[in-house]
Protein backbone atom coordinates (compact mmCIF):
# COMPACT_ATOMS: atom_id res chain seq x y z
CA UNK A 1 0.00 0.00 0.00
CA UNK A 2 1.45 3.36 -1.00
CA UNK A 3 1.19 6.48 1.14
CA UNK A 4 -1.59 7.90 -1.04
CA UNK A 5 -3.72 4.80 -0.46
CA UNK A 6 -3.04 4.95 3.27
CA UNK A 7 -4.07 8.61 3.48
CA UNK A 8 -7.25 7.99 1.47
CA UNK A 9 -8.25 5.00 3.59
CA UNK A 10 -7.51 6.94 6.78
CA UNK A 11 -9.71 9.83 5.56
CA UNK A 12 -12.51 7.44 4.61
CA UNK A 13 -12.38 5.82 8.04
CA UNK A 14 -12.48 9.22 9.77
CA UNK A 15 -15.36 10.39 7.56
CA UNK A 16 -17.35 7.24 8.31
CA UNK A 17 -16.91 7.75 12.06
CA UNK A 18 -18.37 11.26 11.77
CA UNK A 19 -21.25 10.35 9.44
CA UNK A 20 -24.32 8.69 10.90
CA UNK A 21 -26.62 6.74 8.60
CA UNK A 22 -30.13 8.04 8.10
CA UNK A 23 -32.95 5.57 8.62
CA UNK A 24 -35.11 7.54 6.19
CA UNK A 25 -33.77 5.51 3.27
CA UNK A 26 -34.65 2.04 4.51
CA UNK A 27 -35.17 -0.38 1.65
CA UNK A 28 -38.62 -1.83 1.12
CA UNK A 29 -38.94 -5.60 0.92
CA UNK A 30 -37.62 -6.92 -2.39
CA UNK A 31 -41.08 -8.14 -3.38
CA UNK A 32 -42.12 -4.51 -3.83
CA UNK A 33 -39.18 -3.66 -6.10
CA UNK A 34 -39.57 -4.21 -9.85
CA UNK A 35 -37.45 -7.06 -11.20
CA UNK A 36 -35.61 -4.68 -13.56
CA UNK A 37 -34.57 -2.53 -10.59
CA UNK A 38 -33.20 -5.56 -8.79
CA UNK A 39 -31.18 -6.52 -11.90
CA UNK A 40 -29.82 -2.97 -12.16
CA UNK A 41 -28.85 -3.04 -8.49
CA UNK A 42 -27.13 -6.41 -8.93
CA UNK A 43 -25.20 -5.01 -11.91
CA UNK A 44 -24.07 -2.05 -9.83
CA UNK A 45 -22.72 -4.33 -7.11
CA UNK A 46 -20.90 -6.44 -9.72
CA UNK A 47 -18.91 -3.35 -10.68
CA UNK A 48 -17.57 -3.19 -7.12
CA UNK A 49 -16.60 -6.87 -7.30
CA UNK A 50 -13.23 -6.24 -8.92
CA UNK A 51 -10.25 -5.05 -6.85
CA UNK A 52 -8.68 -3.24 -9.83
CA UNK A 53 -11.81 -1.13 -10.27
CA UNK A 54 -11.82 -0.39 -6.54
CA UNK A 55 -8.19 0.70 -6.70
CA UNK A 56 -9.03 3.02 -9.61
CA UNK A 57 -11.94 4.53 -7.68
CA UNK A 58 -9.60 5.11 -4.72
CA UNK A 59 -7.12 6.84 -7.01
CA UNK A 60 -9.90 9.21 -8.12
CA UNK A 61 -11.25 9.99 -4.63
CA UNK A 62 -9.51 13.35 -4.21
CA UNK A 63 -8.83 14.57 -7.73
CA UNK A 64 -9.25 13.86 -11.41
CA UNK A 65 -6.44 12.03 -13.15
CA UNK A 66 -5.41 10.97 -16.63
CA UNK A 67 -5.06 7.30 -17.55
CA UNK A 68 -1.26 7.34 -17.52
CA UNK A 69 -1.09 8.84 -14.03
CA UNK A 70 -3.50 6.20 -12.70
CA UNK A 71 -1.51 3.45 -14.45
CA UNK A 72 1.75 4.71 -12.93
CA UNK A 73 0.21 5.03 -9.46
CA UNK A 74 -1.25 1.52 -9.56
CA UNK A 75 1.67 -0.12 -11.38
CA UNK A 76 -0.52 -1.30 -14.26
CA UNK A 77 -0.58 -0.88 -18.01
CA UNK A 78 -2.30 2.00 -19.77
CA UNK A 79 -4.45 -0.54 -21.62
CA UNK A 80 -5.65 -2.30 -18.45
CA UNK A 81 -6.60 1.01 -16.81
CA UNK A 82 -8.39 2.24 -19.95
CA UNK A 83 -10.41 -0.98 -20.12
CA UNK A 84 -11.56 -0.67 -16.51
CA UNK A 85 -12.27 3.06 -16.83
CA UNK A 86 -14.48 2.36 -19.84
CA UNK A 87 -16.41 -0.17 -17.73
CA UNK A 88 -16.70 2.27 -14.81
CA UNK A 89 -17.90 5.01 -17.15
CA UNK A 90 -20.53 2.75 -18.74
CA UNK A 91 -21.83 2.09 -15.24
CA UNK A 92 -21.91 5.82 -14.42
CA UNK A 93 -19.32 5.66 -11.64
CA UNK A 94 -16.74 7.87 -13.36
CA UNK A 95 -16.96 10.74 -15.81
CA UNK A 96 -14.37 12.26 -18.08
CA UNK A 97 -13.37 15.51 -19.70
CA UNK A 98 -10.98 16.18 -22.56
CA UNK A 99 -8.23 18.77 -22.41
CA UNK A 100 -6.38 18.77 -25.69
CA UNK A 101 -5.27 15.19 -26.33
CA UNK A 102 -5.54 14.19 -22.68
CA UNK A 103 -8.68 12.74 -21.08
CA UNK A 104 -9.11 13.28 -17.36
CA UNK A 105 -11.29 10.99 -15.26
CA UNK A 106 -13.03 11.72 -11.96
CA UNK A 107 -15.73 10.16 -9.82
CA UNK A 108 -19.18 10.73 -11.29
CA UNK A 109 -20.62 12.16 -8.07
CA UNK A 110 -20.68 11.90 -4.28
CA UNK A 111 -22.83 8.75 -4.46
CA UNK A 112 -19.79 6.78 -5.57
CA UNK A 113 -17.86 7.82 -2.47
CA UNK A 114 -20.81 6.99 -0.23
CA UNK A 115 -21.29 3.54 -1.76
CA UNK A 116 -17.58 2.81 -1.41
CA UNK A 117 -17.49 4.14 2.16
CA UNK A 118 -20.51 2.09 3.19
CA UNK A 119 -18.91 -1.07 1.80
CA UNK A 120 -15.66 -0.27 3.58
CA UNK A 121 -17.50 0.35 6.84
CA UNK A 122 -19.30 -2.98 6.45
CA UNK A 123 -16.12 -5.01 5.90
CA UNK A 124 -14.47 -3.32 8.88
CA UNK A 125 -17.34 -4.19 11.23
CA UNK A 126 -16.53 -6.57 14.00
CA UNK A 127 -18.95 -9.43 14.12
Amino acid sequence: MNICSYVIIKRIFAMNKKTKLSTAHVCKPSLELPEETLYDLADLFKVFGDSTRLRILCALFDCEQCVQHIADELGMTHSAISHQLRFLKQNKLVKNRRQGKTIFYSLADEHVKRIFNQGLEHVREEL
